[in-house]
């Protein structure tokens, strides 16, 4: 049986929280980590660099962006971003996200599933991203799912589009940190207190892609349940 939409508000709100939550634990995390060395003190860029000669990948680059926590791996260009912080910092902060997004560019050179699926459905994820703010104004703002024809199977369709992305993003993402886990220890890159705290900056990552999730099924389910009231 479908909620009732007032419950699933409450739901949307939940992961509203969670959302908050990750996101300050992230900037809180980060910011402890960051300002302790690591012994061996090579930067997030050194890291990298060592980490993908290791894996044999020699065909990535390694850019720095100028994003306060705009780390990613951009799998078409096969560009490795990392911010200031990460890029030029020498802490176990720069460490841990710099072996992450190795990790993504780990997963593309073994073609790992769901980075490729996800890889995918990008392009469709964009166009949905797009046309969310319609829905958002159009349909939650003023009420206007009932007032425009096909207004609510819209957003029922972008935000299916933007759930599936955001499951596939979730093995993409926990993958990539238990790679980074591993290589980091394995190859000496920290020590085994080190490893703790780059640890603890990789898992508060990891909630805000379950708070995203959250976050788009509970609005998929909240329209679904708008369209089944009628």
């Amino acid at each position: 049986m479908m909620l009732h939409p007032g419950i699933m508000w409450l739901l949307i709100m939940f992961a509203m929280v969670v959302g908050i939550i990750a996101q300050v634990r992230v900037t809180s995390v980060f910011n402890r980590y960051s300002r302790i060395p690591t012994r061996r003190g090579r930067t997030g860029a050194e890291v990298a660099d060592e980490i993908l000669r290791t894996a044999g990948i020699d065909d990535v680059s390694i850019d720095r962006v100028d994003s306060y926590l705009g780390d990613h791996y951009d799998p078409t260009k096969k560009v490795l971003c990392l911010s200031p912080g990460v890029y030029d910092g020498a802490s176990i902060a720069a460490t841990g996200i710099a072996a992450h997004e190795c990790g993504h560019a780990i997963q593309h050179q073994q073609a790992y599933a769901p980075l490729k699926a996800r890889m995918a459905i990008v392009p469709v994820t964009m166009m949905a991203s797009r046309m969310l703010p319609f829905i958002m104004i159009g349909g939650f703002m003023f009420g206007l799912f009932r007032a425009i024809p096909g207004l609510l199977d819209l957003g029922i369709a972008i935000y299916a589009v933007l759930t599936v992305f955001q499951l596939i993003t979730l093995p993409v993402e926990f993958d990539a940190s238990r790679r980074a886990k591993l290589i980091m220890t394995n190859r000496g890159i920290v020590t085994l207190d080190e490893s703790s705290g780059a640890a603890a900056v990789l898992n508060a990552a990891a909630l805000t892609y379950v708070a995203a999730f959250l976050s788009a099924l509970f609005h998929l389910l909240y329209l679904v349940s708008l369209r089944d009231r009628r």
